[in-house]
């Protein structure tokens, strides 16, 4: 407190390591993704949000499209804008344990959601992909995730790369209604 019992201001540069010209963006938000909010605490089917989304609405859920073995949605903890996943509505946790029409349909499904993307957002390119397990990066290693992310020039600037953080341009709201709305019907 200040001489008279006003809160007493600090300059900014008296927070964080002196000895660097670093300047800081700070995010605490992400803590709770870092953290592990909304983790599953296992890896069974009661514990998957992946399992759960199917059944809630899909605004709530942010699920893009539906076909008949698997859907599309957003991804809640985004790499750019319109990071979408593919997905079987099984459980299942390998690709080589997915049925005949699962593949056919996860194939299907994220050639649609890249030339859904291209019409909505026109990105320069796209990261296509899957991590099995969780040593190879998977964030829910029990229930299979095809990501398809779109790319444009210059979109991993300093934010991601020095400051660890991401710019997103538009709502997660707002990007499930315009590719859902773009989304072919069957």
């Amino acid at each position: 407190m200040g001489a008279q019992g006003e809160p007493r201001v600090e300059p900014a540069d008296r927070f964080g390591p002196p000895e660097d010209d670093i300047a800081r963006l700070w995010t605490p938000h992400r803590m709770v993704y870092i953290g592990g909010q909304d983790k599953p605490a296992d890896s069974t089917p009661d514990e998957c949000p992946f399992c759960r989304i199917p059944a809630s609405d899909d605004e709530q859920g942010l699920v893009v499209a539906r076909g008949a073995d698997c859907f599309a949605l957003l991804n809640l903890y985004p790499y750019n804008g319109g990071h979408l996943m593919v997905l079987p509505y099984r459980h299942v946790s390998d690709y080589t344990d997915l049925t005949d029409a699962e593949t056919r349909e996860l194939a299907a499904m994220t050639q649609t959601a890249v030339r859904v993307l291209r019409q909505v957002y026109a990105p320069a390119g796209f990261n296509l992909g899957m991590n099995q397990g969780d040593v190879a990066g998977a964030g829910i290693a029990a229930h299979l995730h095809q990501h398809v992310v779109p790319r444009w020039l210059g979109d991993a600037n300093f934010l991601p790369v020095v400051g660890r953080t991401k710019a997103l341009p538009e709502l997660l709201a707002d990007t499930r209604a315009r590719l859902a709305a773009a989304w072919p019907t069957r």
